[in-house]
């Protein structure tokens, strides 16, 4: 990892209180529940941060001993580079903890709290729109992200994948910062935007690490890829496995042992998935006003009490959860 160079930034916000910090880092993190540890003295904080909703950066300086749980948003993959100080996540019965030369990752709805540790604390934070997450899985591994993708939350940069992985992050950082050169160049920002997802599903290890082994290995055959193109693409029509088949070029009987062999499930159970998947994205969408019942038949999904049961069973939570949690 590279040192950490040009670590200046020009704030957008800055003070001493700690609701107005809090009120800031809204701005580049959405809405979050935070608290103070110890005693109430000035904090001398400042807050900047720049991008889009693809892929924005924050930088952050306080004096620490602070707290902070997600209440709803976006979903997006937190890259937290540790300057100065040390903050704590936990996740489930994990704590992680992140300093100087261990990077932090975490999707941002997960943590069940983060500690910013009492000391100078300085640190740099990119979000990752977790859409582009999921689109790298569905590309690489050829099969959609349900539920946790249960990453490794710490990435040290003594590590070859550490330093390499880092000097990505370095590089993006240093170029968005105080809106800086990447900012004026939409296709390097896009480049490097997909070169991050990609590091992140191929170098860091998550529950679907064992597909990237098997693939070289069992690349899926073309009739497959056809299968699944297909529904993607005609995801919201009413579709049969016959109609599938016939789009893929193969007998219903063919493309269940493809893939059965190939993606380890059932073609039906993948349609099924990728819907599921939809309904969730829809959830997640604040702007969206349309009721529950709605979004189901939309995208194909006919017999509620069974699609709730499907969808807690997924993800862990209801649907109402999921929308409360998105603000909508």
């Amino acid at each position: 990892m590279p040192g950490n160079a040009s670590l200046n930034f020009t704030p957008r916000f800055q003070g001493t209180t700690f609701d107005d910090m809090v009120e800031a880092l809204t701005k580049g993190f959405g809405l979050f529940h935070a608290w103070r540890n110890g005693r109430e003295k000035p904090l001398d904080w400042k807050v900047g941060f720049w991008g889009d909703e693809r892929l924005s950066l924050v930088s952050n300086q306080d004096s620490g001993n602070w707290g902070a749980r997600t209440a709803h948003g976006s979903q997006s993959l937190a890259i937290v580079v540790p300057r100065t100080g040390a903050l704590n996540v936990a996740l489930g019965r994990t704590v992680a903890e992140a300093t100087p030369g261990r990077l932090l990752l975490m999707n941002n709805i997960e943590p069940d709290w983060i500690s910013v540790q009492a000391a100078p604390h300085r640190s740099d934070t990119l979000n990752l729109n977790w859409t582009i997450i999921a689109q790298v899985v569905a590309s690489v591994l050829e099969t959609p992200l349900i539920g946790t993708m249960g990453l490794a939350p710490i990435i040290d940069f003594s590590t070859a994948a550490g330093r390499l992985f880092g000097s990505l992050a370095q590089t993006i950082i240093i170029g968005m910062r105080n809106n800086g050169p990447l900012l004026q160049s939409p296709i390097a920002m896009l480049n490097l935007t997909q070169a991050l997802a990609d590091l992140v599903v191929r170098l860091i290890p998550h529950r679907l690490s064992h597909l990237l082994d098997k693939k070289i290995h069992l690349t899926a055959p073309r009739y497959v890829r056809r299968a699944i193109e297909f529904m993607h693409a005609n995801i919201a029509q009413p579709l049969t496995m016959q109609s599938v088949a016939e789009a893929a070029g193969i007998s219903i009987r063919a493309l269940e042992v493809g893939f059965r062999d190939f993606k380890e499930t059932t073609p039906a159970a993948y349609l099924r998935a990728i819907r599921l998947q939809a309904v969730r994205e829809d959830l997640r969408d604040a702007s969206n006003q349309q009721p529950l019942r709605d979004i189901c038949l939309k995208w194909g999904f006919f017999h509620f009490g069974r699609f709730a049961a499907t969808y807690r069973a997924t993800y862990g939570e209801n649907p109402s959860d999921t929308r409360r949690r998105s603000g909508g």
